[in-house]
């Protein structure tokens, strides 16, 4: 095992390394790099590592399963500052309660009564959840996410209830291993870019879809030249730390 200052060190190099490479995407794209906010997937790590990741810099910090949330978030509860937490992954009807207070934003709202559920139990909590809706964009019947088609409806149910912010889209392109150019996902990426632009043009509900979450580590550069706003990496962030 590495010692405590070695493991810190790869952190913020990998770190830094990942912000050069978004920088350079958005320099490409023509776009200022504040634009777009990079989260780091620390599903696969020890509390302690997502400790240095925060020391190093990363305050958006995000979890695929609810209770790695709940445990990864007590155990660092008393980090200064406190990190923003994301949920990237599917959420159970049954752990929306334990979940709603802990989180920045919800990744993966993927259907009606899931809808329908985080309002009743954010409206007994009293708070809003900001959420995005997940689009199944690759087209994958063994992923999650609603249709391209489904979206609107999802979007106008949303219109009714209060305790819930749908603030944009999130997608998962085809898996970089099977797409080695990046041209799958880029195409992939603007059909979701476009979807929110259209689902914004014509109705008067979308105005504030400004946020696109889409991108991991082997395909966030495609991601960012396709406009997105938020982008989940993972590996990229822990290549050459033993403890993962």
């Amino acid at each position: 095992m590495a010692a405590a200052d070695d493991l810190a060190d790869r952190c913020r190099s990998n770190l830094a390394a990942v912000r050069g490479r978004v920088a350079e995407a958005c320099r490409r794209a023509g776009r200022d790099p504040e634009t777009v906010r990079l989260v780091g997937v620390t599903k696969y790590v020890s509390a302690g590592l997502t400790r240095m990741l925060l020391d190093a810099g990363c305050a958006d910090l995000a979890e695929s399963r609810p209770q790695s949330l709940w445990e990864k978030s007590a155990a660092i509860a008393d980090h200064d500052p406190t990190p923003r937490w994301h949920l990237v992954g599917h959420l159970q009807r049954n752990k929306i309660r334990k979940t709603l207070p802990l989180l920045t934003l919800l990744h993966s709202l993927d259907s009606l009564r899931l809808l329908e559920a985080i309002e009743a139990e954010a409206a007994i909590a009293g708070i809003v959840c900001n959420a995005l809706i997940e689009v199944n964009v690759a087209g994958d019947p063994g992923r999650t996410g609603v249709m391209e088609t489904d979206a609107a409806g999802l979007l106008e149910a949303a219109v009714d209830m209060p305790h819930v912010r749908i603030l944009g889209l999130m997608g998962m392109a085809a898996a970089p291993e099977e797409d080695a150019t990046g041209s799958v996902a880029r195409r992939q990426f603007a059909r979701l870019r476009g979807l929110r632009d259209e689902l914004t043009g014509r109705m008067t509900t979308a105005t504030g879809l400004q946020e696109l979450s889409m991108g991991m580590s082997g395909d966030f550069v495609e991601a960012i030249l396709e406009g997105a706003t938020l982008v989940r990496v993972g590996s990229a962030l822990w290549e050459g730390i033993e403890e993962c």
